[in-house]
């Protein structure tokens, strides 16, 4: 047996497969990664993507995984999900909300061509998350969820360099390569030396370290080692996020890729800033397939939803210029009905402050159900509705504005305002970082007294991506009349 499966990849290879055409797949009887074991029914061919993820060449039986599935209801645990939706549902603990169980792949699983298989460990206790903390400390992003691997199953043997597709990508005709990659894309500038933020004294487990005040490439890294696995619709998938995988809370994901996209376009050796590149345009091509199969106010999205919603868009930006791909670079015409908060927080328009761009509240999108929650800056102070009049204000100035400095800054350093096609998030950024908030602040405080939230001017917790605002926003087509650009720029 073992001797004809290696000879039917070796055929496959040299009749000239539109991938693969490397080295022989070995065989094996089982693969583990993370923790996570995947046995199989008989030695089958398995390789490996270009960051690290396995597939096996199938069809192929998955007879059993470790840890295994484990108990009923809330006691459910260590779940595993075929081709997961891109619904409100998950199957990987009873625990977290929206917990169906009947969507969780039982085994022995028959795995055909196209099919990506998730498996889950968890934890016996929730825990913050481990990637990027909470710099607040709060506990609101603990997850039941230590880890989640991807086996993916494709019909031949990948490409040395082939990276993984997404796992909501239920074709895999598509394989995107890493010498394909547009490096010249990545702009060199100098990075900025700042001080160490405060927050990152509380978390010894997950230091921040810095190379000359500048965060180190391998923090950021690690961030992005593991798949983020991120389809559930809706803020709660924040608890679904594996604590060692990705960050928790949305705000967090915006400073993520905030850090990883600025640390790309400094002036290190492109073989240091390869590995970083590589895990920011998977994830990318990861939520390219989420977003493919959305449909508007329903699936497929991260949607404006106070903090959750940020920082899914910047990776499907950055993959679909980094690898030059048409339908990624078109978001519109290829993932019209996806959500992204960013785009969904903020319109032209008028605010009371005087600024020409607004926010839309914490839930633009039901503020109609919650009336403190949907559009309000038009409005001055003593006319917010709602009962807590200050709720969308508190989310502006509290989870989304302050992690969108950083991916706005790395977005127009590669000049990808138009991939990104939302004009008005831009102009919004500027407004962010360049309004004086004194004599708003002091009329928010008349009307509805206690501290109007974070000021702008800042991301507060990132001082780094501050100093290299300060030093390159200038520098970037900057508006013409101090912070009020016109439309475009």
């Amino acid at each position: 047996m073992r001797t004809m499966l290696r000879t039917a990849v070796c055929v496959a290879m040299a009749a000239g497969a539109a991938w693969g055409q490397g080295a022989e797949l070995p065989l094996q009887t089982s693969v583990s990664q993370y923790g996570i074991t995947w046995t199989f029914d008989r030695p089958v061919p398995v390789g490996r993507f270009i960051t690290g993820d396995y597939y096996v060449v199938g069809p192929v039986t998955v007879t059993a995984v470790d840890p295994a599935p484990a108990g009923s209801g809330e006691d459910f645990r260590h779940g595993s999900m075929l081709n997961p939706p891109v619904t409100t549902a998950q199957a990987y603990d009873g625990r977290m909300r929206d917990f169906k169980s009947d969507q969780g792949a039982r085994f022995p699983l028959k795995l055909a061509p196209g099919d990506s298989l998730l498996s889950a460990v968890s934890l016996d206790k929730t825990q913050q998350n481990q990637v990027l903390p909470n710099p607040t400390g709060g506990g609101t992003e603990s997850s039941p969820l230590k880890t989640v691997a991807v086996l993916t199953c494709l019909d031949e043997p990948a490409w040395d360099d082939a990276f993984r597709p997404g796992y909501c990508d239920r074709t895999k005709k598509k394989l995107h390569r890493a010498k394909d990659v547009r490096w010249d894309r990545l702009r060199s500038v100098k990075p900025v030396a700042a001080p160490l933020p405060s927050w990152a004294r509380r978390y010894p487990a997950n230091p921040m370290t810095l190379v000359d005040g500048v965060p180190s490439l391998a923090w950021v890294e690690r961030m992005f080692e593991r798949p983020w696995v991120d389809h559930v619709y809706g803020w709660t998938s924040r608890e679904m996020h594996p604590s060692e995988n990705m960050p928790g809370y949305g705000r967090e994901v915006g400073r993520a890729v905030s850090y990883a996209a600025l640390l790309l376009n400094c002036d290190y050796p492109l073989q240091q800033k390869r590995t970083l590149a590589l895990r920011l345009i998977q994830v990318g091509i990861d939520n390219w397939s989420v977003a493919t199969q959305g449909v508007r106010d329903r699936e497929g999205g991260w949607p404006a939803a106070g903090g959750f919603g940020n920082g899914r868009k910047l990776p499907i930006v950055f993959a679909a210029i980094m690898l030059d791909d048409p339908e990624m670079k078109t978001i519109r015409t290829h993932a019209g009905g996806a959500s992204f908060g960013e785009d969904e927080h903020v319109e032209f328009g008028p605010s009371w402050t005087g600024a020409t761009v607004r926010f839309t509240g914490q839930y633009p999108l039901i503020g109609h159900i919650q009336k403190d929650r949907g559009p309000y800056e038009h409005l001055t102070p003593d006319q917010w509705p709602g009962p807590r009049k200050t709720m969308s204000e508190g989310y502006r100035r509290n989870t989304t504005s302050i992690c969108w400095v950083g991916q706005a800054l790395a977005m127009r350093l590669m000049d990808a305002q138009a991939v990104w096609d939302h004009d008005a998030w831009f102009v919004y950024v500027d407004r962010w970082m360049h309004e004086d908030d004194t004599q708003a602040v002091a009329a928010i405080r008349a009307a509805h007294g206690g501290d109007a939230g974070i000021r702008q001017g800042s991301t507060e917790f990132d001082p780094w991506i501050d100093a290299m605002w300060a030093r390159y926003r200038p520098t970037l087509n900057p508006p013409p009349d101090g912070w009020k650009p016109t439309a475009g720029q």
